[in-house]
């Protein structure tokens, strides 16, 4: 049994899909932090000086008005923290533009280049139809090709 687990553990799929998610987690903190400290700043000063992760909405009215999220989970208030979910929701999106043109890098290197297909008909003269190129006589109006 041991062997066999050995055997499925080093097949290269197996190995290959581990790398992909090691290198993923890793790629996906450098995005976090793309998001977090360079990205979101910039935004919340261009939309004057908002933080969005301090957007929220206090869900328990009697536990009083809380200037940060921090004071408001501290009093233990719920909270529904919209902000958070804008910077999650952009993280995605760079984390899906990045994606998208690694893939696009990707299938372009090897897109096979290939001159186009022969063409196989050709149209009558006499009827503009669509005729096999061999043919000596188009079958639909019976003219002789030349």
């Amino acid at each position: 049994m041991w062997q066999e687990f050995r055997k499925f553990i080093m097949r290269g799929s197996v190995l290959d899909l581990a790398i992909g998610v090691i290198i993923g987690a890793a790629f996906g903190k450098i995005v976090n932090s793309l998001v977090s400290d360079l990205f979101m700043p910039v935004l919340g000063l261009v939309l004057r000086r908002v933080d969005f992760t301090n957007l929220f909405i206090n869900l328990s009215p009697g536990k009083g008005n809380f200037e940060t999220l921090e004071a408001a989970k501290a009093a233990g208030a719920t909270t529904l923290n919209y902000g958070m979910f804008i910077n999650v929701t952009v993280q995605f999106l760079i984390v899906a533009f990045a994606l998208f043109l690694v893939m696009r890098a990707v299938n372009h290197m090897f897109e096979k280049k290939t001159a186009p297909a022969p063409a196989d008909t050709r149209e009558c003269p006499f009827c503009v139809s669509k005729i096999p190129i061999k043919a000596t006589r188009c079958p639909n109006c019976t003219s002789t090709l030349t």
